[in-house]
C-alpha cells in the first residue's frame, strides 16, 4: 500500500482528515486540537510547512513545522522552527512515511530560508535525520525535559551558530 506515497502541502479540504489522523495516531485529541489552533496563529503558522502524505488520495501522514523563537540571556530572539506534531496512520507506522515527511519538510524549510529545526521527540528516531541534543548549542526547552529527547538540527551550515537560549513556543503549545 505504501509504494505510492505522495507528499504535498495541506489544503483547507484536508483539515478534517488531518484532525482524524492525529487523533488516531496519538490515541487522543490533544495533538489534533494543537494543529487546528496553530493554523489560526498567523505569526507562527507557515502553510507550506503543513505537509500531508497521501496514498491514493487518502491522507496517511501529516507533519507540521511552526515558527518558534530562541531567546538568549539578553532577551534577543532568533527564529527557528519547531517540528510538532508528526502523525502517521498506526498501521503504516515504521514504513518510512514519517521519514519522507521529515525530509520534505526540511527541503521546504530550506527553500523558505529557515536555518534550523527543534524537536521534542523520540531519542532513537530523530537522530537518524541528523538531529542532535540541543544542549550542543546550549539551547534549552522552556520546561523540564531530558536532554536526549530535546533536539535540534541545522538545515544549513552554521544554522545555529551564535544562537543559544530557551525555546519560546507559540502559546498554543501550552494548551496541550
Amino acid at each position: 500500500m505504501t509504494n505510492k506515497i505522495s507528499l504535498r502541502q495541506e489544503t483547507k479540504d484536508d483539515f478534517k482528515k488531518v484532525f482524524e489522523l492525529n487523533q488516531i495516531a496519538f490515541g487522543q485529541e490533544n495533538e489534533a486540537k494543537l494543529v487546528d489552533a496553530l493554523r489560526k496563529n498567523q505569526t507562527a503558522f507557515v502553510p507550506e510547512l503543513s505537509i500531508v502524505a497521501t496514498d491514493n488520495n487518502k491522507i496517511v501522514g501529516h507533519i507540521l513545522f511552526t515558527k518558534i523563537n530562541i531567546k538568549d540571556d539578553t532577551g534577543n530572539l532568533k527564529e527557528s522552527l519547531g517540528l510538532a506534531p508528526m502523525a502517521v496512520r498506526p498501521e503504516l507506522q515504521k514504513s518510512g512515511i514519517g521519514g519522507q515527511l521529515i525530509k520534505k519538510g526540511f527541503e521546504v524549510a530550506k527553500e523558505l530560508g529557515f536555518k534550523s529545526v527543534i524537536v521534542l521527540g523520540h531519542e532513537h528516531y530523530y537522530p537518524r535525520f541528523g538531529f542532535q541534543s540541543a544542549d550542543k548549542w546550549k539551547i534549552k526547552a522552556p520546561f523540564e525535559v531530558p536532554s536526549n529527547v530535546f533536539m535540534a538540527i541545522e538545515l544549513v551550515t552554521d544554522g545555529l551558530r551564535d544562537i543559544s537560549g530557551t525555546v519560546v513556543y507559540p502559546k498554543e503549545f501550552e494548551t496541550v
